[in-house]
């Protein structure tokens, strides 16, 4: 049991949101239409699978998860190595936590509330793209360590990504170079 409020994404949250998201991932990452956007997705049949974390007034971090057929696959997606099928899979678009927060499991631990909704949801896994240039590679332990399975490696995932146009990652600026590993998580 956690000592920080766990909740569920709303709009009252998105102002925070917003500024924590683009603290960590850098200027651009978040807006007032992509969060509304984000929301949208993470509902299915009355859940909710995005959620917040607050330190009494504080956000100390969140877990944007997308709904089960309520994304799009791209062309950093290969469903067809993917153990589960595609209308089956959820997203985990951005798990965050303040910097001040980071190293307490706080991480794990709004992935395993997500799950536990997804599931409801009826999805069978959640599928990420895992920042390799996060300080320590820890984007991969720690989903290595949920049990996150390595599909492939994408070069240059957000580089001109069209979804966050106003980008500017925190490492290569405007020109993002930075890699994400296409993994999956199996639901237990």
């Amino acid at each position: 049991m956690s000592k920080y409020l766990v909740k569920h994404l709303s709009p009252e949250d998105f102002n925070n949101v917003i500024e924590l998201g683009n603290k960590v991932h850098g200027d651009g990452y978040l807006d007032d239409s992509a969060i509304s956007k984000i929301l949208e997705q993470s509902q299915s049949n009355g859940y909710n699978a995005s959620y917040v974390m607050y330190d009494k007034e504080r956000l100390i971090g969140f877990r944007l998860s997308y709904a089960p057929g309520k994304w799009p696959l791209d062309k950093w997606c290969t469903p067809d190595e993917w153990p589960v099928q595609k209308d089956s899979v959820a997203y985990f678009k951005c798990n965050t936590i303040h910097p001040d927060y980071q190293g307490q499991g706080l991480g794990g631990q709004l992935l395993k509330t997500s799950i536990t909704t997804l599931k409801q949801m009826g999805a069978k896994a959640g599928l990420s793209h895992i920042w390799m240039q996060s300080p320590g590679n820890a984007s991969f332990k720690y989903f290595t360590k949920a049990g996150g399975q390595l599909i492939k490696t994408h070069a240059r995932r957000w580089n001109q990504d069209p979804t966050i146009p106003d980008y500017i990652c925190i490492l290569c600026g405007k020109d993002c170079y930075c890699d994400a590993s296409e993994m999956i998580l199996v639901f237990k």
